[in-house]
């Protein structure tokens, strides 16, 4: 079963947004990955009024700064549609409740129960903590920011796959797709800064955006396989921000 109804915003920069972004869900469904990968899943189809939602509700407007993720978790994204949506906090936090489809072909290990998952993806909960403790409510930190993936797709291959395992000639055709994606985002957001979550997404958006003089960073992705985000991933994510100017003290 698929959660995506094609509905047109009146607002034109989440119009805008939305269009790229059903273009890039038209383009990466038309690809195919060999073994290891054993499911794709794709939020931007079965998880697209969800999606749609958090554009609506969150994106209609010009930003200063962009963080940029690398692809769905498959418990965040995979699960709630919203760029390492974390159930809790879409819950709680966005406030933003829309039922989602599932994918059509589903891994065993890894199934989709939208806002009913009983996990918790760490790295969505570490980041909308992060935003949460510094901005209080979900629409004083909206006001300037918002949170894209640079890829639309969780691959499963025994475990959660990371684009950049793919092999050459899947990884350049979902990458050419990915950034026409990312510069028509940047077009209608306008973003001073566009800061990457880990180094993939700092490289992505180099390669994608060059030339745009938008301004690119780098900040620890809040993954808990990385020992040194373990260890105070807030703490250095805001002094990382601070020392590149894109937060004040």
């Amino acid at each position: 079963m698929r959660g995506r109804v094609k509905k047109q915003s009146a607002n034109p920069c989440a119009a805008a947004q939305l269009a790229a972004a059903g273009e890039l869900s038209r383009a990466v469904n038309a690809m195919s990955f060999a073994p290891p990968v054993e499911a794709v899943y794709n939020p931007l189809d079965y998880a697209w009024n969800a999606f749609a939602a958090y554009v609506e509700r969150f994106g209609g407007g010009p930003k200063r700064v962009v963080f940029l993720g690398m692809n769905p978790g498959p418990w965040g994204m995979a699960q709630t549609g919203v760029p390492f949506g974390e159930v809790k906090a879409v819950r709680e936090w966005l406030k933003l409740e829309v039922p989602t489809g599932r994918p059509q072909k589903e891994h065993p290990a890894y199934p989709v129960q939208g806002l009913d998952c009983p996990r918790s993806e760490v790295s969505g909960r570490r980041l909308w903590g992060l935003f949460a403790a510094r901005f209080g409510g979900a629409e004083a930190f909206f006001e300037e920011h918002f949170v894209v993936n640079y890829c639309p797709l969780l691959f499963i291959a025994g475990r959660n796959l990371t684009p950049d395992r793919l092999e050459k000639g899947e990884r350049e055709s979902l990458y050419a797709a990915c950034g026409r994606h990312l510069r028509a985002v940047a077009e209608a957001l306008r973003p001073e800064w566009v800061v990457g979550i880990g180094a993939f997404a700092e490289a992505r958006a180099r390669e994608a955006l060059k030339g745009t003089g938008v301004k690119i960073i780098r900040i620890l992705h809040p993954s808990p396989a990385s020992p040194q985000s373990n260890r105070d991933w807030p703490g250095t994510a805001a002094r990382q921000l601070i020392a590149a100017g894109v937060w004040k003290e």
